[in-house]
């Protein structure tokens, strides 16, 4: 929890929006925080498979059925090729699981971080051809995999991209199934790697259908794989805008009902979550992260095998060597970020626009974490490098909303193209490869660039809130009430600000306070963690609601995010 002095802001109401949710039956709480959402009708709350978007607006979304439907009726060899983390594996898994459903013979191929670099490369396609491979389909990657592609048609491979990440100005010469290429008109360009996967595999089974294709086949039904898709979406920190929130909402339903595939239910014990109250916290911060362990520090292949098994003592095997390789994962990532810490004592970061922060020493696999621990404590956009190989650096960053960190990355390019060899991601994460000789070049543009695009307020951590909430909402129910609905990147979870009296205090695990607060005449219990120091007798605190299960029992807790004194 950051003690650094912050700005609490209230979520401006659109007040037209929440007197037509209020007129269409929805409970004032719930009106006023869908009315900050940029909700405006009830229908958007809709949460039902019938509310999916439909697939044919996909730009070549009929052409991708047709030659998939041409790969099975010929029993050709697909390889699915995947990135290396959650959003790439659960995709890789749903094609895996949906392809062979419909009759196809597939395989996969995720390249390793260490050895073969990001996407569809040169290399990955000779791989594939030595594999027999017929048609290469790619999940969550691709749409930069220019060479990757025109090597594979050379070696007589076909390649239908499915990505979702944003298309540099040369895209390859294939089919390609992302809604963020130019001239696709899909409504919503949020989806995930495996969201853009599981629109595919709709269209693919319409396709078959109108073919007749399901005489010999079953028809599979395609929400059996929704946990996959729930946890690569909120995996990947995409927005979840109405289309998202209604695959993680049929995801977690489906979870909570205990249907999931054994892989899945095996991450949920190692990580010590409770399957039927699945929220998509416990998908962002406990199961991905030790899905994403096994392509950060070794082999994605490890991860999408146990989404594959189907026999839970395999998928249990499997789920405890990722829960170790997680646990490796924090040990690497603690040392790391206290050497980064040391680094960046030496340096007046209150005066810096960025941080940019490398050691010989470092993981490479783990530096987008740091580099999104060093933006939560700094409120810089952070890019952490480490060694890859022949003295190439590769980096991770993260950024903060007053910074496209895509398109910052795309400013120093074209400004210095010697410095940058190649980048990609997203507003808010990105990846890129450097010279190691160009680390200091790099660091004075991003700077440069920096300065030119964020205002100096942006720089402050600032605490959006819903403001004020009332007495008689402090309690149990509404805590359950708002944990059974879907919140996210782009949606947040509500977050209020009050004035309490501290009634009591007390030192908790290592550095966190477990205090009771009073506002008016009710008392609740709340956490303060990572929180070193007395609470004064008044404070401000910008908190959560959280139904806390402890032996057996539900009781209400607060989650204070930040606090500061009032008295």
């Amino acid at each position: 929890m950051s003690m650094k002095p912050a700005c609490i802001v209230t979520r401006p109401v659109d007040t037209h929006a929440e007197q037509t949710l209020l007129a269409q039956g929805v409970e004032p709480l719930l009106a006023r925080l869908y009315a900050t959402r940029a909700i405006k009708n009830k229908l958007e709350t809709e949460s039902s498979l019938s509310a999916l978007l439909p697939f044919h607006s996909l730009k070549n979304i009929h052409a991708a059925s047709e030659r998939l439907a041409q790969a099975i009726a010929q029993q050709e060899k697909i390889l699915i090729v995947a990135d290396y983390d959650a959003d790439g594996a659960t995709a890789c898994a749903l094609a895996m699981r949906g392809l062979q459903a419909m009759g196809a013979i597939t395989d996969f191929f995720v390249p390793n971080r260490f050895e073969h670099g990001y996407g569809l490369t040169a290399e990955i396609a000779e791989l594939a051809a030595q594999a027999g491979a017929d048609l290469l389909l790619t999940v969550d990657n691709g749409i930069a995999s220019v060479d990757g592609v025109q090597r594979a048609h050379q070696l007589g491979m076909d390649v239908l991209i499915t990505d979702h990440h944003l298309p540099a100005e040369q895209l390859p010469e294939c089919i390609i199934v992302n809604p963020n290429q130019p001239g696709d008109e899909f409504p919503s360009k949020a989806l995930a790697g495996v969201g853009v996967m599981f629109y595919v595999l709709m269209a693919l089974r319409h396709h078959l259908r109108q073919h007749n294709q399901f005489s010999q086949v079953p028809e599979p039904n395609l929400a059996q794989w929704l946990d996959l898709v729930a946890l690569g979406t909120v995996a990947d920190v995409v927005p979840l805008d109405q289309n998202n929130r209604i695959l993680v909402a049929q995801g977690l339903k489906r979870m909570r009902a205990d249907k999931m595939q054994p892989g899945i239910r095996a991450l949920f014990q190692v990580a010590k979550r409770k399957i039927h109250q699945a929220q998509a916290f416990d998908l962002g911060f406990a199961i991905g992260p030790r899905l994403n362990a096994a392509g950060r520090l070794d082999d994605m292949s490890l991860g999408i095998a146990c989404l594959l098994s189907d026999d839970i003592h395999n998928a249990a095997n499997l789920a405890e060597q990722l829960n170790d390789l997680n646990q490796e994962r924090r040990q690497i990532q603690r040392s790391m970020q206290d050497e980064a810490n040391l680094q960046l004592a030496d340096i007046n970061t209150e005066s810096s626009f960025s941080i940019v922060a490398y050691h010989n020493s470092w993981h490479q696999g783990v530096t987008g974490i740091v580099a999104g621990r060093l933006r939560e404590t700094f409120h810089r956009p952070s890019i952490v490098f480490a060694q890859a190989e022949n003295g190439i650096l590769r980096g991770s960053g993260r950024s903060i909303s007053g910074l496209h960190l895509r398109d910052a990355l795309d400013i120093v390019s074209k400004r210095q193209p010697e410095i940058i060899q190649k980048f990609g991601g997203h507003a808010m994460a990105a990846g890129l490869s450097i010279a190691e000789t160009q680390l200091p070049a790099f660091r004075r543009e991003f700077e440069t660039v920096c300065r030119q695009l964020i205002q100096p307020a942006d720089l402050n951590q600032t605490y959006q809130t819903d403001g004020s909430l009332e007495p008689q909402h402090l309690n149990l129910a509404t805590a359950q009430q708002l944990a059974a609905l879907v919140w996210g990147q782009s949606f947040p979870p509500p977050s209020f600000c009050d004035e309490f009296n501290v009634v009591s205090q007390q030192i908790v695990g290592t550095g966190h306070v477990k205090a009771v607060l009073r506002k008016s005449n009710c008392e609740c219990e709340a956490m303060f963690f990572r929180c070193n120091v007395t609470l004064p007798e008044r404070i401000r605190v910008v908190y959560r609601l959280i139904a806390n299960e402890w032996r057996q029992q539900l009781e209400l807790q607060l989650y204070a995010d930040y606090w500061e004194n009032c008295t």
